[in-house]
């Protein structure tokens, strides 16, 4: 069996950093990345795709990626459900990265940079986080 995904697109907005209640680093973000092929219009379409880093990578995430830098993310995906407030049982889907190459020129410099780092640690963990919940 293999859930792997590798993702390269544009962050939508700047990283969101918050701790968990046992001081993990948690960095929510949503990457934009452009379909393959046009539309029956001619257009491109972008999936706008939810990811999630922890620990040290959710760190460096905040401190070098912002809205509008060019990212890959290799993870894996994660299905989950929650009920609303009306009960309804709703589906989330999110990207857990487990190595992140930032790919957008650092400010200031020429060329790119390239910076990386795999949270290896995290392979085959899963985090039970009480204030993990997507609302």
């Amino acid at each position: 069996m293999l859930n792997r995904v590798i993702l390269i697109g544009r962050l939508t907005r700047d990283i969101e950093l918050r701790y968990s209640q046992s001081g993990v680093a948690i960095a929510n973000f949503t990457l934009a990345v452009d379909r393959r092929f046009k539309n029956a219009q001619g257009e491109r379409e972008t999936d706008f795709i939810p990811c999630v880093a922890f620990r040290q990578l959710a760190e460096l995430c905040a401190n070098y990626l912002a809205k509008g830098k060019l990212a890959s993310v290799d993870g894996r995906i994660r299905v989950g459900t929650y009920n609303d407030k009306e009960g309804q049982k709703r589906w989330t889907t999110e990207i857990i990265a487990e190595d992140i190459r930032f790919l957008s020129p650092r400010d200031g410099g020429n060329g790119s940079a390239e910076l990386s780092y795999t949270e290896q640690d995290s392979l085959g963990e899963e985090l039970s986080l009480e204030d993990d919940i997507p609302f």
